[in-house]
């Protein structure tokens, strides 16, 4: 099967497979969205996004310019996600915390999840909803996260718990008792503990890296709960 282009009302042009049900009139420019992937209407989509087979987009969620989607992720209403982010296979995002079949429940009483701009989400990892995930904040495959996660902190597990901290290079950097300055082994990047995790030293920014834009021109977000290491 052979895919097609689509041209959306706001003349942007993206790519839609031909067994995609696409119902968004948002989609930005050389988006991708494969075979059985849905994606509802008054969704808000970036550009130069990647959406997998099997992906459902519901209603209200916003992803960010050049986010991944991997197959099988669903991503609910109450749902934001950033640009750069990477929302690994079969990764589970939720929006009540304590569901019942018999208790319907509004629109407005669901919880909401933020992914800041270039996390990492591993395959089959699980984001309970009502945290705030960090920029660069990287989660390993299988994680059940139950809290927010500082900014470029690694973490794995059920429930996860932080193992040390994450380069913009994608490289682990060990966490060090008591070190205020860090250094990544790998790409020599020096970073300073902050109140949100760990913050670039200046030096370190370079404009050139694929994804270092912090903020989207597409959609703006506040997090309403700082980030808590753990």
């Amino acid at each position: 099967m052979t895919t097609t282009a689509t041209i959306v009302q706001s003349r942007n042009l993206y790519m839609a497979h031909a067994l995609a049900l696409v119902e968004s009139e948002e989609i930005g420019e050389n988006t991708r969205i494969w075979a059985f992937a849905h994606v509802m209407k008054d969704t808000r989509i970036g550009r130069d996004c990647n959406i997998g087979e099997h992906c459902y987009i519901e209603q209200g969620v916003t992803l960010g310019n050049n986010v991944t989607v991997k197959n099988g992720v669903n991503v609910w209403a109450g749902v934001t996600v950033e640009d750069n982010v990477f929302l690994g296979p079969n990764c589970v995002l939720t929006n009540d915390p304590n569901p019942r079949a018999y208790i319907k429940k509004s629109a407005g009483s669901l919880v909401e999840t933020l992914i800041r701009a270039n996390a990492t989400i591993g395959a089959n990892a699980t984001i309970v909803c009502g945290v705030s995930i960090g920029r660069y904040a990287f989660i390993g495959a299988g994680a059940v996260v139950i809290r927010s996660v500082p900014d470029f902190a690694l973490v794995v597990g059920n429930p996860a718990r932080q193992i040390g901290w994450m380069c913009i290079c994608a490289n682990r950097i060990p966490m060090l008792v008591g070190q205020e300055l860090l250094t990544c082994p790998h790409c020599q990047r020096g970073y300073r503990r902050g109140e949100n995790g760990l913050e670039p030293l200046p030096a370190a920014c370079d404009a050139s890296i694929p994804g270092s834009t912090e903020f989207s021109s597409f959609h703006s977000v506040i997090s309403t709960e700082p980030s808590v290491e753990g």
